[in-house]
């Protein structure tokens, strides 16, 4: 296994005191990178082992913040803090920017290869990026297909991958449906992979979180969809180097 080095991160981000994980890759020189979204719990040390796993892949990876170092076990805090901020793309954007200033700061990322991963309301931040018009090689989602303000999409300079549970009531075919014409329409090169029978947040392990109504872990549609996130970045940001197999980071 690849040695990897990390470190917690602080940054300032949406008026809060954000706390990343930052994932570096054995060796020396520049290396592509990925942020890496949190859902709309917060970050745990799930998505820092995501983190983990791409660097031993070769990236430099960062598992960015949206709320100020609090993991949500109430639903309705949860939903109380995630709802307006998925309604309001500027704040998106603002916490997006301000991870990637993080990732881009540090001297082992090569400026000009990044991508952006992201589950819930961490997928929906990096399409935002996107919307944006930032410089991105790729886009990978899970459970995130929003849809964004009218026209900005055709912003999008990079690929988008996303990923949805068949039974998710969060984002149901409606919402898909939304999300593919709308980047059919802007002329993004898109995929929608769509895993039968997985509920909303399928990819993730039960641990002490939220339980909502439609919420589900399911093992088998986890360990496809973040080796189809494994095979987007092959395919849109390779490590030169001999860094290229697809472990799965650990449950």
């Amino acid at each position: 296994m690849t040695t990897v080095e990390t470190r917690t991160v602080e940054y300032p981000a949406d008026g809060l005191t954000m706390t990343g994980h930052l994932a570096l890759p054995a060796g020396a020189g520049l290396r592509p990178a990925v942020l890496v979204g949190p859902e709309g719990t917060g970050l745990n040390d799930f998505q820092r082992r995501r983190a983990d796993a791409l660097a031993e892949l070769g990236y430099v990876a960062l598992a960015f913040d949206i709320n100020g170092g609090r993991w949500f076990t109430d639903p309705e805090k949860m939903l109380a803090h995630v709802t307006p901020l998925l309604a309001d793309p500027d704040r998106m954007r603002d916490i997006g920017h301000a991870a990637l200033d993080v990732l881009r700061a540090e001297p082992r990322t090569d400026p000009d290869r990044i991508a952006a991963v992201g589950y819930g309301t961490g997928g929906a931040i990096a399409l935002e990026l996107g919307r944006d018009g930032v410089n991105l090689r790729a886009i990978g989602t899970v459970n995130a297909t929003t849809t964004g303000r009218p026209g900005e999409a055709a912003r999008i300079r990079c690929p988008v991958w996303a990923g949805v549970g068949s039974e998710d009531p969060i984002m149901p075919p409606a919402q898909r449906d939304a999300f593919a014409a709308e980047m059919q329409a802007a002329g993004v090169d898109w995929r929608l992979v769509v895993y039968g029978g997985a509920l909303h947040a399928f990819h993730h392990p039960p641990v002490d979180q939220v339980v909502l109504p439609g919420v589900g872990y399911h093992p088998r549609h986890a360990q496809r969809a973040w080796r189809d996130i494994v095979g987007l970045l092959a395919e849109c940001l390779p490590v030169t180097e001999s860094a290229t197999a697809s472990a799965l980071p650990s449950s």
